[in-house]
């Protein structure tokens, strides 16, 4: 496969249709307020729900691979290039880990609501957002080492400042997340009006939480560069045991 380029603009494109239209079926549908709701309230009831939950789990599995395939990309370069420090690798290693749990994040965080697995979508948010940040700043002290055989300057350092806003947008978004949730005294969160209390922190909360998504979606694209001197071919599949009957 040689278009291997396609895969982090696929990934990208996944995520925005999702998250944008999971966002205007919950408004028409009256599921929540206009003024930004998190992501996940957007898909709390159906139909929004399943549309939600459906391309989540599409684009967890093609970032799994894209993740995966720049992790072979890296070590690569490296065996191609044995003058690299041998730090690549150890970060090489880190950044594939962090990178999967981050993916079984966004997997939890589509198929179990907040509303009726409470624990179990937390869990996930934080392994999206928090492993999902460690990921980045793998992937910008990477591409600091492997400059220049692989990416330019000028990527190195927008994956660093992306890394840079995700730190400070994951810790403002799980601060005024827990801030806002106990000044609350309305009904309904998926419908949160200024008079329900924790008002200003929820705004922050979830402006954090969309602008922090639409950084991690550019970040993978920015893969797509590298991704054109990267070709895969199909796994060799090896028989352990034959055994023929006549």
């Amino acid at each position: 496969m040689s278009k291997v380029y396609l895969l982090p603009v696929a990934v990208f494109l996944i995520f925005q249709v999702t998250f944008l239209g999971t966002y205007i079926v919950a408004v028409l549908e009256g599921h929540v307020v206009p003024t930004v709701p998190y992501i996940s309230d957007a898909a709390t009831y159906s139909p929004e729900s399943c549309i939600f939950g459906q391309l989540i789990n599409i684009g967890s599995v093609l970032l799994g691979i894209t993740i995966y395939v720049r992790y072979r990309h890296v070590l690569q370069l490296y065996e191609h290039h044995p003058d690299l420090d041998s730090a690549v690798l150890r970060h090489n290693r880190l950044a594939l880990w962090f990178g999967m749990l981050s993916c079984l994040g966004i997997s939890f965080v589509g198929n179990f609501q907040e509303t009726n697995v409470r624990i179990v979508h937390f869990i996930g948010a934080f392994c999206c957002f928090g492993c999902g940040t460690l990921y980045f700043w793998m992937q910008a002290f990477i591409t600091y080492m492997i400059y220049p055989m692989a990416g330019t300057r000028l990527t190195a350092h927008l994956r660093l400042g992306m890394s840079v806003c995700c730190t400070i947008l994951f810790i403002m978004l799980a601060v005024t997340g827990v801030m806002s949730h106990i000044l609350f005294n309305g009904q309904n969160p998926r419908k949160w009006y200024p008079s329900d209390g924790g008002w200003y922190y929820h705004v922050i909360s979830s402006i954090s939480e969309w602008i922090i998504a639409t950084i991690f979606s550019f970040f993978i694209l920015s893969f797509t560069p590298e991704f054109r001197d990267v070709s895969v071919d199909h796994p060799q599949i090896s028989l352990l045991s034959i055994t023929m009957t006549i």
